[in-house]
């Protein structure tokens, strides 16, 4: 890396699409950035907004799994000094600590030379956040469908979804543990057979493009969206009336708050002003379906003048 830069970018990601629980997630075009250089110690900053309050020393997350991905590789971390840009919402359910952790391997990646396989960039990934539906996109681009568990970690790439997004944004955060502590221990066995039918049901109609059948399916969950409605206010609302607005249906996009919409390609500015002048108290905005996961480039340091 002498006289050079590591630059790694990273997109957001939704999560389940409603009934895909813990298992279904689509890259969205907002991204994390990172521009590493060697240095003396390691430190982290940023002038985005979104990272204002970001930990600038070994307490960033940024550190915490590349150093514990460098420690299971037997492998030694160089310092560096770290500038972060995102435009990927904090604690609003669009995958930024998925966007973070997939940014650490590629780092690790690079600055130890381990040339990981993108299966074990993913395992070690679902390893640290516990399932593949945010890991996988930021990793891989795109609509994935998988699953984890502590022995294995199983994933399909589904391809790039030819449609518009429309995020539904509220001014406050959810953090994923209250969100996740809102849910039952379990579910009645004749339940968890309907959510296991409409999760069905939604994963082939997004791999036959049946945009119609999608709406339907995400509407219809029982795993999260009866639990979590109340820390969201307006989501029944939107999901039951999103088809009036030209979109093909709406989730909460991983824990929330965002609201993701699925809208026909060329329509989403249509649907987000909509939505925007009904539900005045999100911020309404479009977006695409990210084609592409991490990647990762050298940059030439520019000299830096006295």
């Amino acid at each position: 890396m002498a006289g050079e830069k590591l630059v790694i970018t990273v997109p957001a990601s939704s999560a389940n699409l409603g009934p895909g629980f813990d298992s279904i997630g689509l890259a969205v075009n907002r991204h994390l950035t990172l521009e590493a250089e060697r240095s003396s110690e390691w430190r982290f900053y940023s002038y985005s907004p979104e990272l204002a309050d970001i930990p600038e020393g070994k307490d960033n997350l940024v550190y915490e799994v590349a150093e514990e991905l460098a420690r299971q590789l037997g492998k030694e971390l160089p310092a560096c000094e770290v500038k972060m840009t995102s435009d990927i919402p904090l604690a609003r359910g669009l995958g930024s600590s998925a966007a973070a952790i997939i940014a650490a391997i590629e780092l690790t990646d690079k600055l130890t030379n381990a040339s990981l396989l993108k299966e074990e960039k993913m395992r070690f990934a679902s390893l640290w956040e516990g399932h593949p539906d945010n890991v996988g996109p930021c990793l891989y681009g795109g609509l994935i469908v998988g699953s984890h568990n502590e022995n294995d970690t199983n994933m399909v790439h589904c391809g790039v979804p030819d449609i518009d997004l429309v995020m539904a944004v509220p001014a406050s955060e959810l953090m994923t543990k209250k969100a996740r502590g809102i849910l039952p221990d379990s579910l009645e066995y004749h339940k968890a057979i309907k959510g296991s039918s409409v999760s069905n049901v939604l994963i082939a109609a997004l791999l036959k493009e049946d945009w119609e059948l999608v709406g339907k399916m995400m509407v219809q969950d029982v795993f999260h969206h009866p639990y979590r409605e109340k820390l969201v206010p307006g989501l029944i609302d939107i999901m039951e009336n999103i088809q009036d607005y030209g979109a093909y249906g709406a989730a909460l996009s991983g824990a929330g708050p965002t609201i993701m919409c699925l809208a026909p390609r060329g329509k989403g500015e249509e649907v987000c002003k909509k939505l925007q002048k009904d539900y005045p108290q999100f911020e309404v905005q479009t977006a695409k379906p990210a084609p592409f996961g991490a990647t990762v480039r050298y940059q030439k340091l520019t000299a830096k003048t006295s």
